[in-house]
């Protein structure tokens, strides 16, 4: 008898565990009601699974490129690489006085955040991913270059005063990427009702799904903190880039997994803000400057 009991008790507990181990939110959604109960959870919650990713199917199917995660993931890929390429077409061909000092440190901030994005979303997007690594790359020898320049003209305060911005950030980000698994697990196991529900969300602000596109959010506000930035500073390639993605990744964030509201909004903010800067480029190069000849 007492053999039966451990048998028993070992497939609860066993039950148990694997029910953790593949919850999305850390914490433990199963209540213990018997072998027979926790037996009927599971099934129950494979059979809605297997509904809901048969739905998921089939409306990808049927929708075609509309609802297809892969086309606009590779098309926002495509218009990332743009941004990358931009970085590096402007080193070749602009001197290092138009390089914006605000928006360089935020794209490298943005790349690296979005290269990890990219590595763990579903479906992962590996295009996507080694573009903004290219990204960082391509902006930190803009950077470089941007603070030569200020060196070589006598402005080393400025430049001693960015470098202290760019050290806080990138210590933030790195604190944040650290410590963020360890608060996520401590807060969603605390009992503290909507704030552990929030902690353990699958784009909940202790994952980079929240964090890279929050990091757009600073991108359109360097772009707002430079709305009457002077024309013949405005790099053309970049805020096309720009423009591009903000586009693309506004319906792409609606058909990741997990589903990612933050990142649909604020590339509706940056589509509307790096359009803006694209609009003033074009029509002072090829409009105003027509109208004068």
């Amino acid at each position: 008898m007492s053999g039966i009991v451990k048998t028993k008790n070992s497939n609860i507990g066993l039950l148990k565990k694997e029910s953790n181990y593949f919850s999305t939110t850390g914490k433990e959604t199963v209540k213990t009601g018997g072998t027979a109960a926790t037996i009927n959870v599971g099934k129950e919650t494979a059979t809605k699974a297997t509904i809901v990713n048969s739905s998921s199917s089939s409306s990808s199917e049927g929708g075609g490129w509309w609802t297809s995660a892969e086309f606009w993931g590779a098309a926002g890929a495509v218009a990332a690489w743009g941004m990358s390429g931009a970085a590096i077409y402007d080193s070749t061909v602009q001197g290092p006085e138009v390089i914006s000092l605000t928006m360089t440190p935020v794209l490298i901030v943005y790349s690296s955040l979005f290269a990890r994005w990219a590595w763990i979303v579903k479906p992962r997007n590996l295009s996507l991913m080694w573009c903004h690594v290219a990204n960082v790359v391509a902006q930190t020898n803009q950077l470089r270059r941007a603070l030569e320049y200020k060196i070589n003209n006598g402005e080393q305060e400025q430049v001693n005063e960015l470098m202290k911005q760019v050290g806080v950030l990138g210590g933030i980000t790195a604190g944040a990427i650290i410590g963020g698994p360890t608060a996520r697990i401590a807060l969603s196991e605390a009992n503290l009702g909507f704030v552990s529900n929030i902690a353990a969300a699958d784009a909940g602000p202790f994952t980079v799904h929240f964090w890279a596109p929050m990091s757009k959010v600073f991108i359109s506000g360097a772009s707002m903190l430079d709305l009457n930035r002077p024309t013949d500073q405005i790099s053309l390639p970049q805020y096309a880039a720009l423009t591009l993605t903000g586009f693309f990744f506004t319906r792409y964030a609606l058909l990741v997994t997990p589903i990612n509201y933050t990142l649909c909004a604020v590339n509706v903010a940056l589509f509307l803000s790096s359009f803006w800067h694209f609009g003033r480029k074009i029509k002072a190069d090829y409009v105003d400057d027509k109208d004068k000849k």
